[in-house]
């Protein structure tokens, strides 16, 4: 769990989170705070796509420091492509080239500046307000960039390609009324510097971060910089202007409060070698063991002997300690370092490396790996492990890596390693018990000192939160079963029995008792805070809870008795009209038990049409402290109607929807609305978890760039993400009747809003991304009664072609042979009838939704004379980034919306009759054999990280 943390911190914001709506990003550093937090978010709905406030809040709380990944942000109207804006185009014109722009009121609302990102400091004394750029131009996804080993590299800058950045930086003092002083301009920042990597030093006294800027219209290498936070002076770190960052993997940490180490390109590294006009030879694969190696299908992968050697070329690091005063020293050999961990107490180091042979076959967070102990001088300790090549990991849920795993430090001890190791090879197949074993040593043991064994577990190890030698709680967690459990344990006394804690369902999140919270302590780790009560012996901790209730989530702060079980409300969220939620401890800088009298927490408050904003909360009298007043992002909706609404589908599954009319709608002055239905399919294991409510009718509609919430500007409703369980109880998959449950999904969606009067029955659209679009096109295979058209983006159609495994399945085309054809909407291709648009990046590199996925159904499409239209997006990712991308994006989705939903005159209409009789005949392609076995199968997990 903690090396998943620390993962998140060296990469940028995913994709999912570009998406969030241009709100204030509230970052906590170091990162172990917020993700543990938010961990909880994805655990509960398997892979299915957040609401966007939901994704927004997870943007609040990611990394400071945007590295690799996707872009999200950019400069305002100016790129290399040229731009048109015309309010009606003919059949000729639209078929022609060139980036379009949607109307104005959808252009406004994504073009509106976003606000800056916030980073407090670790004594919670200041605000760091982290400045961004609003949609980035075309041109900067059409820089070159090698594709190696499943990462994006731009070679000129040395760093993951498309990094998004900060423009400047400014700090804020927070006043003891709770108010900011005014702005300290972080000064010495050179013009037009691009800002990654920011982070505090554990004394607060300085920031350390990257600048590239721009030459010969391409970004420099980065260079690694520190600023005096008193001052607000900024300087380069190292003296020599030729030592340049290397951001591919880790790129520096704070050693001590004025030490560094940092990953830079070597100096002796010569040009990047160049490929052989005649090659050594043929490129072979072989299996001549006959060893059984399933694959999802990965992309970017090395190709041949040259990808290795540039590989090695850019990801190869020169570790360098370097000081405040100037003075530097490298350490150690030339390696592709991925990761660079210094103990509690800054006498060591954790490092891992990666080293061939490399594979063709899986990305390089399963070439083999090396993990080592140096001192914090740069001095060799020790080898932990030398892992080897890992191409079998099985592709069922809970398989992992064979060997150490989620190797770190203790956060309450000065220098104590533990790890976990499986003991059923990795594979989730085999019945073992136990099924992994928790190990913890010293970081130089005694000679002949074996590892202590800390816990066994029956299920698969997901972490640790460490509190003291006599608490911490282990978790595990079984995706087949979807079992989760926490056990307390006291890591100092052999002879204290492991308990377990809570036992439950990860799907019912009405049983969710909460998180630990985390305080921070002086080495800047983060340990479980234990809460003291006056005249009270009790071990108190704090649980933060998400609250789910039928009525929607009333977050809540808990004080819990660790041995008892008893709990306290202390907090809870106003449920009238305001949805507000637990962000972090803020009394978290003293050492010890914290006083229940001098709590001090930072919540976040919204409301349906109030942008979010954030307060101190002070015990005891709960005094609360408002420190943000951001505008509203987008006030020409600022009034828009929003209910989380529930209906039921036929089979008794209790689904919700949030429904969205546009600002002054009245239906009975107004009429039906044509109506955007835009979801993604979530996977279950009962109807009653299924059927469970999840989000806040009062969490604030967080638009983003691509989001369906813009139609509201143009007079739709919006029906947004409307539940899809796919439920497979006991030994059935969810699979196994996939289409059935979709199509039954949808039509008590599409009833629910008629019934209302909301949508007009004729004028409902239909459109998702990723999973989404694979849902889409479904529903216009299956349901064409229920849509006038579909808007499917980066989606995967035909599942032959990932015949191992998609999504949350983990069968293997061979195994569930019927359950890829049948839900592969490539098959149905000829009862498509229904417009459907198709949109996809150029270079998709998410495993499964290659381009050519797009390519191929629309050409099975227009084989059957379907109405249909494919827009590929230059330079674009599986998420679009580029301020011409994504406004042409959005004329497409608007222009199909008018032409064919709003007057709904398709001439591949069929007639109601027509389409409801496909509908029933699709649906019994989905019902079970007389004998009793599926005629398809299936299984849905949980997106498995590979632990490295």
């Amino acid at each position: 769990m903690m090396r998943i943390q620390r993962t998140c911190h060296r990469l940028s914001l995913s994709p999912l989170c570009h998406s969030s709506p241009p709100s204030a990003s509230l970052l906590l550093l170091p990162p172990k705070l917020s993700t543990l937090r938010f961990a909880r978010v994805r655990r509960f709905s398997g892979n299915s796509l957040m609401s966007s406030r939901a994704a927004s809040r997870l943007h609040c709380l990611a990394s400071v420091s945007p590295g690799a990944g996707e872009d999200a942000g950019g400069s305002s109207s100016n790129g290399s492509a040229s731009l048109s804006a015309t309010s009606t185009e003919d059949d000729e014109l639209a078929l022609g080239s060139g980036y379009r722009l949607p109307p104005p009121e959808i252009r406004d609302i994504v073009d509106a500046p976003p606000v800056p990102a916030l980073s407090f400091s670790p004594h919670r004394d200041k605000i760091l307000f982290l400045k961004r750029r609003a949609l980035p131009p075309l041109a900067d996804l059409a820089r070159p960039e090698e594709k190696l080993a499943g990462v994006r590299i731009d070679g000129y800058c040395n760093t993951r390609s498309r990094m998004s950045f900060y423009t400047g930086l400014g700090i804020h003092q927070l006043l003891p009324d709770g108010t900011l002083s005014p702005e300290k301009e972080i000064t010495g920042i050179p013009d037009g510097g691009k800002i990654n990597f920011v982070t505090w030093s554990n004394d607060g006294k300085h920031l350390a971060f990257s600048i590239r800027v721009d030459e010969n219209g391409n970004s420099s290498k980065p260079i690694v910089w520190v600023a005096d936070v008193e001052t607000g002076e900024a300087r380069p770190l190292f003296k020599s202007q030729d030592i340049y960052l290397n951001a591919i993997f880790e790129s520096f940490v704070w050693i001590d409060n004025s030490t560094l180490l940092v990953s830079t390109i070597p100096s002796t590294r010569g040009d990047p070698p160049k490929r052989p006009l005649v090659p050594s030879g043929p490129k072979t694969l072989s299996n001549e063991k006959k060893t059984v190696v399933q694959v999802r299908t990965f992309q970017d992968l090395l190709k041949d002997e040259y990808d290795a050697d540039l590989f090695d070329y850019y990801a190869t690091s020169q570790l360098v300690l370097a000081s405040l005063d100037g003075t530097s020293k490298e350490v150690g050999p030339p390696a592709v370092y991925t990761s660079l961990d210094p103990s509690t107490d800054h006498k060591y180091l954790l490092i891992s490396s990666l080293h061939r042979p490399y594979s063709f076959i899986v990305p390089c967070v399963r070439f083999p790996k090396k993990v080592e102990v140096w001192t914090a001088d740069g001095r060799f300790v020790r080898q932990l492990c030398d892992l080897p090549l890992a191409e079998d990991i099985p592709i069922v849920a809970n398989s992992v890596r064979k060997g150490m795993r989620s190797i770190n430090w203790r956060a309450d001890k000065p220098s104590t390693l533990y790890w976990a190791e499986t003991q059923d090879g990795g594979d989730a197949k085999v019945e073992v018990s136990p099924r992994d074993i928790v190990y913890m040593q010293s970081a130089e043991p005694l000679a002949g000192e074996e590892p202590e064994v800390l816990h066994k577990l029956d299920l698969r190890y997901g972490g640790i939160s460490w509190c003291d030698d006599t608490l911490a709680l282990v978790y595990e967690s079984w995706y087949k079963t979807r079992r989760t459990r926490t056990w307390v344990i006291s890591p100092g006394s052999n002879d204290v029995t492991p308990r377990i804690l809570f036992d439950r369902s990860s799907e019912d999140v009405y049983s969710d008792p909460g998180s630990t919270m985390l305080r921070r302590t002086a080495a800047g780790t983060y340990v479980i805070a234990k809460i003291k009560k006056e005249n009270d012996e009790g071990t108190y901790v704090l649980l933060n809870g998400s609250g789910a209730t039928p009525q929607g989530n009333v977050p809540f702060l808990d004080l819990f008795d660790i041995n008892t079980g008893n709990k306290e409300r202390i907090w809870e969220s106003d449920k009238e009209k305001y949805f507000e939620t637990v962000v972090a401890l803020m009394s978290d800088q003293k050492e010890g038990d914290l006083k229940m009298e001098e709590l001090k927490i930072l919540t976040s408050k919204e409301s349906k049409t109030e942008n979010t904003q954030y307060s101190l909360q002070l015990w005891p009298d709960r005094k609360v402290q408002q420190i943000t007043n951001f505008p509203h992002p987008y006030p020409q909706l600022a009034s828009l109607q929003k209910e989380m609404i529930r209906y039921q589908r036929k089979d008794g599954v209790q689904l919700t929807a949030t429904l969205y009319l546009p600002p002054g709608y009245d239906p009975s002055k107004d009429g039906p609305l044509p109506c955007l239905f835009w979801s993604y399919p979530g996977e279950f294991k009962s109807k009653d978890a299924a059927s469970q409510v999840r989000g806040s009718p009062n969490e604030f509609a967080g638009i983003g760039s691509t989001s369906a919430l813009l139609w509201l500007a143009r007079r739709f409703a919006i029906l947004s993400g409307p539940t899809i369980p796919i439920i497979g109880e006991g030994d059935e998959e969810a699979n196994d009747r996939y289409v059935e449950q979709l199509v039954a999904s949808a039509e008590a969606a599409v009833d629910e809003v008629v019934r209302r009067g909301v949508a007009h029955p004729s004028k409902i659209a239909v459109g998702g991304h990723s999973y989404g679009a694979f849902m889409t096109a479904n529903l216009l295979a299956h349901a064409p009664h229920l849509f006038s058209c579909g808007i499917a983006r980066s989606g995967a159609y035909n599942r032959t072609l990932t015949p191992f495994g998609f999504q949350n399945e983990d069968r293997t085309l061979w195994e569930a042979t019927n359950v890829y054809v049948e839900m592969s909407p490539f098959m149905s291709a000829n009862k498509i009838k229904k417009p459907i648009l198709l949109i996809h990046g150029e270079e998709d590199n998410n495993p499964g939704t290659l381009t050519m996925q797009s390519d191929r159904f629309f050409n099975a499409l227009k084989g059957h004379g379907a109405l249909c239209r494919l827009v590929i997006l230059p330079h674009e990712s599986h998420g679009y980034s580029a301020r011409e991308s994504i406004m042409h994006v959005l004329w497409e989705t608007d222009r199909w919306l008018q032409k064919y939903c709003v007057p709904n005159t398709s001439d591949a209409d069929t007639s109601p009759d027509q389409s409801k009789e496909e509908s029933d005949s699709s649906e019994k392609v989905a019902t079970p054999t007389g004998g009793g076995t599926p005629e398809f199968e299936d299984h849905s997990k949980i997106r498995r990280s590979l632990l490295w």
